[in-house]
């Protein structure tokens, strides 16, 4: 049945004679992985260029320009870190407490972005290779069933090196998919942990500022970005 599916697409046709039939879910993997690949690339460039000097400039701006740093940070929601800020700038009046939960409640919503298909890299590699192996014993199979052992004469060479040729061709297939694939989902899972020890320093940081001026002001139950800059002048 699978063969009358594949049979009116000629680039499948072609797939399946190099790597058989398993040859179609592992590309369907490997456009899967590309795919997914592609758009951390881009999300990890965008953070690794960006989001470090425009949390440090916030940090900055907070003590001389509370407005002008929120500015900042709502015009990059885009960057993570950005967001979790917000998240506690943007508060009424929270005391010390509730700050340092509304930056650890944001800080964790976030991670979840920075591990965005992990599951899915993680399935590939481990389902990539065994598709692999199931064409090897498919091919085998085939190689197999083109050997007469009761008339040698009757062999058929085509098919025994037809069939030994897709059991290779689709053990390399599975292994390449997933080597590719466990390649950057490594590379991703550092640049995760990188991030994840950022979030929590700068968050440390502003919780800092924010906890320093509650002491500075013990009257004052809130602040507000505005009262940082205005009222304390303080290092980040």
């Amino acid at each position: 049945m699978l063969d009358s599916l594949i049979r009116p697409l000629p680039v499948l046709t072609v797939i399946t004679q190099f790597g058989g039939i398993v040859a179609v879910p592992l590309l369907a993997l490997s456009l899967l992985s590309l795919s997914a690949i592609g758009e951390r690339c881009w999300f990890w460039w965008q953070i690794t260029r960006r989001q470090d000097p425009i949390v440090r400039q916030a940090l900055k701006t907070i003590q001389a320009n509370g407005p002008a740093a929120t500015d900042l940070l709502r015009q990059n929601l885009n960057l993570p870190i950005a967001r979790v800020f917000l998240e506690a700038l943007e508060l009424d009046r929270p005391t010390p407490s509730e700050f340092a939960l509304a930056l650890e409640t944001a800080a964790r919503a976030e991670l979840v972005t920075f591990r965005r298909f992990s599951t899915l890299f993680e399935t590939i590699v481990t389902t990539a290779p065994l598709l692999g192996l199931l064409g090897t014993v498919l091919g085998l199979i085939q190689s197999f069933g083109g050997l007469q052992l009761g008339d040698p004469t009757q062999n058929d060479p085509t098919a025994i090196t037809a069939g030994i040729g897709i059991a290779l061709s689709s053990t390399v297939f599975g292994l390449v998919v997933a080597i590719v694939t466990l390649f950057f989902a490594n590379g991703f899972r550092s640049l995760y942990r990188r991030q994840r020890a950022n979030l929590e320093e700068y968050g440390g940081r502003l919780e800092l500022i924010y906890r320093r001026y509650c002491r500075q002001y013990p009257t004052t139950t809130a602040a507000t970005p505005e009262q940082l800059s205005s009222q304390i002048k303080l290092m980040s």
